[in-house]
């Protein structure tokens, strides 16, 4: 019998693959267990379909997150900062601090997305890294400035 994989299976083949299978396996199997559906026409068109409807929202989700990159790349944060007579600040700004910055600007960014190696402690100008969805990259500036 011929069934369309619904699920990638570790013996069977990827995704949207037509293989195969010998008929008990597929009935008790892998129908029940939604893994597959049978290989028939309609199901084939069906199937096409979803595909091609998923592709249209993965595309959109990358422009999207592609269009919120470069927003984000024109973007210049300002943190006040205590700080002492030689530029080193009470206290650090970690990524955190950073995301709830960008919550307060509309930028929708969650802490575990900004790159930063080490907390900032000192005052000036730094380029952040940001990996957003879909593998998106890009950056920000953020500048500490004395409170």
């Amino acid at each position: 019998m011929k069934v369309i994989l619904k699920k990638d299976h570790s013996e069977l083949g990827k995704r949207g693959e037509v293989v195969s299978v010998k008929d008990g396996y597929a009935m008790n199997f892998l129908i029940p267990n939604h893994i597959a559906m049978k290989a028939n026409e309609s199901n084939t068109r069906v199937y096409e379909e979803l595909k091609r409807q998923q592709a249209k929202k993965i595309a959109k989700e990358i422009a999207d997150t592609e269009q919120l990159g470069a927003e984000l790349a024109k973007l210049t944060l300002e943190i006040k900062m205590k700080a002492g007579e030689d530029a080193h600040t009470y206290g650090s700004v970690n990524s955190q601090i950073l995301a709830e910055a960008l919550t307060e600007k509309g930028f929708k960014v969650d802490k575990k997305q900004i790159e930063l190696e080490e907390p900032i402690k000192e005052l000036g100008i730094f380029t952040i890294q940001v990996k957003l969805n879909n593998n998106v990259k890009t950056s920000f500036n953020v500048s500490v400035i004395q409170e």
